[in-house]
């Protein structure tokens, strides 16, 4: 798939389910997005802490953006989290929003749009994806499930 369909696809995903941003990708999309072209970054909106623990997506340094939803250990909304996204990218790029099962990554693409963003997309099941009948995740959805490539902790 080229990356103007997958954009395609996402955006009209975003017009199906009337999102606040641009479009919603799965994470073979994102990741052939970022393989694709090298101005794409991916923004992995996790605390420090999970992304040490659990592990995090094996891209380039340079397409990779850590800008936390949440705080570690509080669990209450980073108030620099706007700011911080400014220092790491320019309203007109395009932003792949990345958490653990794809809540905290839509409302970080919804502020980010409402914000003057352009080019805001959410990955659909996140990192790890939902849990499984046993409370396990990693198994249904996501990224690691996908087998993309993942460091792990």
């Amino acid at each position: 798939m080229t990356q103007e369909l997958i954009l395609t696809t996402a955006s009209q995903r975003a017009q199906d389910g009337q999102l606040p941003y641009r479009g919603a990708v799965t994470p073979q999309e994102a990741f052939a997005l970022i393989q694709g072209n090298p101005a794409i970054k991916l923004v992995d909106v996790r605390t420090k802490a999970e992304r040490d623990w659990v592990g995090m997506a094996n891209i380039p340094a340079e397409q990779h953006l850590f800008v936390q939803w949440n705080l570690y250990p509080e669990g209450k909304p980073n108030p620099q989290f706007l700011e911080q996204l400014k220092e790491a990218a320019g309203p007109d790029e395009v932003l792949l929003f990345l958490c653990r099962s794809g809540v905290r990554s839509r409302h970080a693409a919804k502020l980010a749009t409402e914000s003057g963003y352009r080019n805001c997309f959410d990955i659909l099941e996140g990192f790890e994806g939902n849990k499984d009948a046993a409370g396990h995740r990693k198994t249904v959805e996501g990224w690691c499930k996908a087998g993309l490539p993942w460091i792990g902790a």
